[in-house]
């Protein structure tokens, strides 16, 4: 597995978007939740004060941490149907199987008007 870190030194840091999830408490507050990391919260008696206690904390956390993006190469992964393919190569009556299908896919054909 390859494993690509992608690291850009652009010096006017790009603005960055969440999805936030926001909820009414029971006690009449507001909790907002980055989501993907349910553990950055802003707790507020309003929707925006929740909002900006978040960003608060997010900006906090970001002072000491970084985001990278990462690219994984897929595994190998062998086609499922590879171990049908061939499998009555050497089956006598392959042929006159396959004539039956012909016979029934023109009957069928026929019955339906497409040919």
């Amino acid at each position: 597995m390859n494993l690509v870190v992608k690291t850009d030194s652009i010096k006017t840091a790009p603005k960055l978007t969440y999805d936030v999830l926001i909820e009414n408490q029971p006690d009449g507050t507001v909790k907002a939740t980055l989501l993907g990391l349910p553990d950055c919260q802003g707790l507020g008696n309003t929707e925006t004060e929740a909002i900006e206690k978040l960003s608060q904390s997010l900006q906090t956390r970001l002072e000491t941490a970084k985001i990278v993006t990462i690219e994984l190469e897929a595994p190998k992964v062998e086609n499922p149907w590879l171990k049908f393919a061939g499998m009555h190569k050497d089956n006598p009556l392959f042929p006159e199987v396959l004539e039956f299908i012909e016979a029934e896919r023109s009957q069928i054909d026929l019955q339906h008007g497409t040919k």
